[in-house]
């Protein structure tokens, strides 16, 4: 006799679909925008970088700055509290599979398969159009999914 049985997953709220989803997108370009913005002029103002061929040196290295500048923005909001500024205005918080705010490691995967689903021509962004639960690439890569939540608790 086998007593061995699936973990109990607690019911998650349902998944947003794609314009919720596209709308979270935009609006947290527009912070990481003015984000990158103020961390690029903290490196170009005291080294006395232009924006022209100056900077062509250091090029590869500040890629990679702004880089680090972009995963910092989203995996830091996502495992502390699950939500980006974009995510709580649209009342959508990131979560595992058991409901419980992602670990970093789940975060650090979620960021780099969203960059394949954006690679893809957006396609991993499109599947929640075609996914029964409604999930994109990097969700089910990751093991993390967005789901509603209510307007008053934020929870």
């Amino acid at each position: 006799m086998n007593d061995s049985h699936p973990p109990v997953i607690p019911s998650l709220p349902p998944a947003p679909g794609l314009l919720r989803r596209m709308a979270i997108v935009c609006y947290d370009l527009l912070l990481l925008f003015g984000l990158l913005f103020f961390a690029g002029a903290l490196v170009i103002v005291p080294l006395g970088l232009g924006f022209g061929s100056e900077i062509q040196g250091h090029h590869l290295l500040f890629r990679l700055y702004l880089g680090l500048v972009i995963l910092w923005f989203y995996c830091g909001f996502w495992v502390n509290g699950g939500q980006t500024l974009g995510m709580r205005t649209w009342r959508v918080r990131l979560v595992d599979v058991e409901g419980r705010t992602p670990s970093w490691r789940q975060a650090l995967i979620r960021f780099a398969a969203a960059i394949l689903s954006w690679a893809a021509l957006g396609l991993g962004f499109l599947w929640v159009l075609v996914d029964r639960d409604r999930l994109a690439w990097h969700d089910r890569l990751s093991g993390t999914r967005l789901v509603m939540v209510g307007p008053a608790t934020g929870s």
